[in-house]
């Protein structure tokens, strides 16, 4: 049998056991037999076919039962085949499904209109989360004239959310009129959308030694509140600069909690950048720049158009799109890119 496969049962039975020595108490432990368990399961079913089939084919065969032979023979062959493919289909399965997201929308290039679509943007995410059962827990906010948003970062809690927020990472360019044009041109910008998967606690370690914690007054919506207490939090971490802060809450300890896992969520992302192996996996577009030129996705207003450029594939549904209809471009960027 493949070494591969001889480790994912080993893997499995060392686990067990190390559960078994907690009296079954060990919830990391748990977590990680539940998720090895369905892989442990078809290459304990391969084991069976192969040895079966082997079985088979040193016992000698009379030449009457010759044709029943190959008959179970190739059936055996075939059973393997489909279980192999279960295999690699579960082995390429990317550990991040089913966890939660961390995502960030900012308005680039383009002004006023460069916000008004981060803000369209946040509005389509919103509708798709609505549609899907996913929760959306706004971590910062920050709005702009006329409905626009310089900057928005919130979570997607839910087993469909690494499905749907997977390869909205990159820079979204807008073609349209502004409802600040009084000429009728058309006019180009874009909001950037960065993805990350959110790490769960054993992956992150973060002392509190490293952390330099400011506390100040909140600005905007929440009428007196917010000039009379230092609610505010802001969190820089000291080894990689890396600084979040969080004032949408009234409370000082949530406005904390909220900041951690923004900088959890960064500090994780970070790991992986540094994994050669781990990039691979996360499979998603960094956004480098919020040049206009720099897209992966592009709306046109005036041709009611959608267009994917990783994948060259155009939709011609806009209004539907933005409302949150989202699906068959998101499964064709799963059939090309997942």
């Amino acid at each position: 049998m493949d070494e591969k496969y001889l480790k994912i049962l080993k893997s499995y039975k060392f686990l067990e056991e190390e559960f078994a020595k907690s009296n079954y108490r060990d919830i990391e432990i748990q977590k990680k037999l539940k998720k090895l368990k369905p892989l442990y399961q078809e290459v304990s079913t391969l084991k069976d076919l192969r040895r079966e089939l082997e079985a088979l084919e040193s016992s000698p065969v009379e030449e009457e039962l010759k044709e029943l032979y190959e008959e179970e023979r190739e059936n055996l062959k075939a059973k393997i085949l489909e279980t192999e493919g279960r295999i690699e289909k579960i082995l390429k399965k990317s550990p991040f499904e089913g966890r939660n997201i961390i995502v960030e929308i900012r308005a680039g290039t383009g002004g006023v209109e460069a916000s008004l679509f981060a803000g369209d943007l946040f509005r389509m995410y919103q509708k798709v989360a609505n549609k899907n059962n996913i929760k959306i827990d706004i971590l910062s906010f920050h709005p702009t004239q006329m409905h626009g948003i310089k900057e928005v970062i919130f979570e997607a809690k839910g087993e469909k959310a690494f499905y749907y927020f997977r390869f909205e990472g990159g820079v979204h360019r807008v073609q349209r009129i502004p409802v600040t044009e009084s000429g009728g041109r058309i006019h180009t910008s874009a909001a950037s959308v960065a993805v990350y998967p959110e790490p769960e606690d054993v992956e992150v370690e973060i002392k509190n030694e490293d952390l330099k914690i400011d506390t100040f007054r909140a600005s905007g919506k929440g009428g007196q509140h917010v000039n009379k207490t230092d609610s505010a939090v802001r969190i820089i971490h000291i080894p990689t600069g890396i600084v979040v802060s969080c004032q949408d809450e009234r409370s000082q300890h949530q406005n904390k909690q909220k900041a951690l896992l923004m900088l959890r969520t960064k500090l994780y992302d970070k790991i992986l950048s540094q994994s050669k192996e781990n990039i691979k996996e996360i499979v998603r577009s960094q956004v480098r720049t919020q040049d206009r030129s720099e897209k992966i996705r592009t709306y046109n207003f005036p041709q009611n158009r959608v267009t994917d450029h990783r994948i060259n594939y155009t939709i011609y549904n806009l209004d539907e799109f933005l409302d949150g209809e989202v699906d068959e471009l998101v499964e064709e960027l799963w059939k090309k890119l997942g």
